[in-house]
């Protein structure tokens, strides 16, 4: 169960977003709910119709997770000047392109012009933060704070220090999440990827061999998922599963009777796709015919509902009565 949101430190009142995209716009609408007042810095002149339209979307599920939503965007504004921006806030949370030197860029300026206090964290989802803090004069103060999309809803956010990121700065983090309902995990090394999206990608490789050999459509490869493993792990996750799966003996049980045979016959057999065109024309047309009907923003809004049941019946939603400042 997802521990009850932490009394929130007063001093996490002011929040600096970097990207107005779908991560920046999801992270504003959990920091605003959570009664932190929130400035968006983003080159594009069309950003505050962007985010004001994005909020919007995802207002319904913040609502539903039982969160403030009234006048949701009074506290929001915008600033373009990314040293401007950042002045004055207590947390940093960069969403900028996947690009190291980008990255590097954006993180010299932060530095220079971000309060000492300040808790600066990417949300980067696979550069790590060793690499990206050579550009600092102080690279003990950055910290990976990688969301799982969508991160107004979805509760883990894995916390990835870098070699040289101070142990207080991993403390600032995980208390700082913890007080957005969050469920933080601190990975004990840096990895290209972290574990959440490797994991992701190496189901999806294989579900990407399965459509593209022609064992399954896309759509039921979707139900094949959400009807086992999928509904297996939201309770329990694969080392617990295959645990039981071992019965009285439990994991080793598993491993000596079952998972050699695996080791042997399944992980050869597993695929190795490529996204060339054939490959591609296949997953397009599929998609085409499976979701075609809807709209992604409809999607996402049924999506959202659907998670949040799942949630609400596993006790994961955050507690209604812990509002504020976080």
């Amino acid at each position: 169960m997802t521990p009850t949101p932490e009394p929130a430190p007063d001093s996490y009142q002011r929040a600096a977003i970097i990207g107005g995209g779908v991560i920046g716009i999801s992270w504003a609408g959990l920091f605003l709910a959570r009664g932190i007042d929130v400035v968006i810095s983003d080159p594009r002149t069309d950003i505050a119709d962007l985010v004001l339209a994005g909020l919007d979307e995802i207002t319904p599920a913040l609502a539903e997770l039982g969160l403030p939503t009234e006048n949701l965007a009074d506290r929001l504004t915008f600033e373009a000047d990314l040293a401007t921006a950042v002045a004055g806030v207590d947390i940093v949370q960069e969403n900028g392109p996947e690009r190291l030197e980008v990255k590097q860029q954006i993180w010299r300026t932060i530095e220079q012009a971000a309060p000492a206090h300040a808790l600066l964290a990417t949300s980067t989802s696979g550069i790590p933060a060793t690499a990206i803090a050579q550009a600092m004069r102080q690279p003990e103060r950055l910290v990976v704070g990688h969301p799982f999309n969508p991160p107004h809803l979805v509760p883990l956010v894995e916390i990835v220090p870098g070699e040289q990121t101070s142990a207080a700065t991993v403390e600032q983090a995980k208390t700082f999440y913890r007080a957005l309902g969050k469920q933080p995990q601190v990975l004990h090394k840096e990895i290209p990827g972290f574990v959440a999206n490797r994991l992701q990608s190496a189901l999806f490789r294989e579900c990407v061999h399965l459509v593209a050999q022609g064992v399954v459509t896309e759509q039921e490869l979707d139900d094949i998922v959400t009807a086992s493993i999928g509904m297996r792990w939201a309770v329990a996750g694969p080392f617990r599963t295959f645990h039981l799966g071992g019965g009285p003996g439990g994991l080793p049980h598993f491993i000596e009777h079952l998972g050699r045979a695996m080791e042997t016959t399944m992980w050869p057999a597993l695929g190795t796709p490529t996204f060339d065109d054939t490959t591609v024309a296949v997953l397009n047309d599929q998609a085409r015919e499976a979701f075609g009907d809807g709209t992604v923003e409809e999607l996402a809004a049924e999506r959202d509902r659907a998670q949040i049941a799942v949630m609400r019946a596993l006790g994961e939603t955050p507690d209604s009565g812990s509002t504020g400042r976080a």
